[in-house]
């Protein structure tokens, strides 16, 4: 009995130290993210947020409503989405519209309650920021349908993420899509972290 006791408490202990595992290196990603950035911004660089990271930040997104920052990584491949969103395209030289992927469940949970006529700005490296109002939110299925940004503004911006947003099944084929368009006017008091 004593051992099963104990058994129970190791187990117990382990599963809370996996438990809060995931939030602590999300917390301590983010803080790494945004010294990063602050270098990138500085230096006028790429750098990478730790010495083995396969991606760097890019870009900052913020959303007024709901107030949220994020840092832009770039490239939207499984490590980098674990620690941000990534930019698919844009802004590297290629003509078109910016492209940003995220996971519905953490980084791109907020696009659920972004609507027509929100307002989002993107900073680039040089630390000039551009303003955007969504003007539509869709699900496509990626099976039988391409995003297709030759229709779109070279300067729009696209947020891509996997729907629904409380749905099981994590490789889903449906995507949810913001559109927004480039304004001249931004939005005061943005959550800067």
């Amino acid at each position: 009995m004593k051992s099963l006791l104990c058994l129970f408490t190791v187990s117990s202990f382990a599963a809370l130290a996996f438990g809060l595992w995931i939030p602590f290196k999300a917390l301590i990603a983010q803080e790494l993210l945004e010294l990063a950035w602050a270098e990138s911004q500085a230096r006028q660089q790429q750098v990478r947020p730790w010495p083995w990271a396969d991606t760097w930040p890019v870009a900052r997104l913020n959303f007024a409503e709901p107030q949220q920052s994020m840092i832009v990584l770039d490239g939207a491949h499984g490590e980098s989405l674990a620690f941000g969103p990534g930019q698919v395209f844009g802004d590297g030289g290629r003509a078109g519209p910016t492209v940003i992927a995220g996971h519905r469940d953490t980084h791109f949970k907020s696009l659920e309650h972004l609507k027509r006529g929100s307002r989002l700005r993107l900073q680039d490296r040089d630390g000039q920021w551009r303003s955007f109002r969504v003007s539509a939110t869709r699900v496509v299925d990626s099976r039988h349908q391409l995003i297709n940004t030759d229709a779109l503004p070279e300067d729009a911006l696209l947020l891509v993420t996997c729907y629904p947003f409380d749905g099981l099944e994590s490789r889903g084929p449906l995507r949810y899509v913001v559109e927004a368009v480039a304004t001249s006017s931004g939005y005061p008091s943005v959550v800067e972290s």
